[in-house]
């Protein structure tokens, strides 16, 4: 089932892609949000099976794409508080809520994926996502 990953992952390239309001402004093109949210989720696949993972291919893609869910309420929110007078509160307000997503998207993926995981070998497997998801999360705090 990779129609919600899909979703998921067009709707983030989507918002992100459209916050570009100003020509001279450097945010990401659709492409390189979709490609990025792709080749993650494959290079953090990849490295779980070679890890010795029990899930396939495309179950852990699959788990990594819809934990992606809550960086997407994120970035929603912090489209709605874009819409007010930007301060330094509310700034912070969108930190605090990109680092909740952030981190309620890595727990996420920590419970399905660490648990195929051999015991020994959990933290090489979470490193990764950890990273994945702090790149897509940076992208949604800095380009927003």
């Amino acid at each position: 089932d990779l129609w919600g990953p899909l979703v998921l992952c067009t709707f983030l390239a989507t918002c992100l892609q459209s916050s570009a309001d100003n020509q001279y402004e450097d945010g990401p093109e659709f492409a390189q949000v979709f490609v990025i949210v792709w080749i993650g989720a494959a290079i953090v696949t990849l490295n779980s099976k070679l890890l010795g993972g029990n899930l396939s291919f495309f179950q852990s893609v699959c788990v990594l794409g819809y934990c992606l869910t809550p960086i997407a309420v994120a970035l929603l929110v912090c489209r709605v508080i874009l819409l007010s007078t930007q301060t330094k509160i509310m700034f912070f307000l969108r930190l605090l809520t990109t680092i909740f997503g952030f981190s309620w998207s890595t727990y996420a993926a920590y419970i399905f994926l660490g648990d195929s995981q051999p015991a020994h070998r959990k933290p090489l497997a979470v490193y990764p996502i950890f990273l994945f998801f702090f790149i897509i999360s940076w992208l949604v705090i800095s380009h927003n």
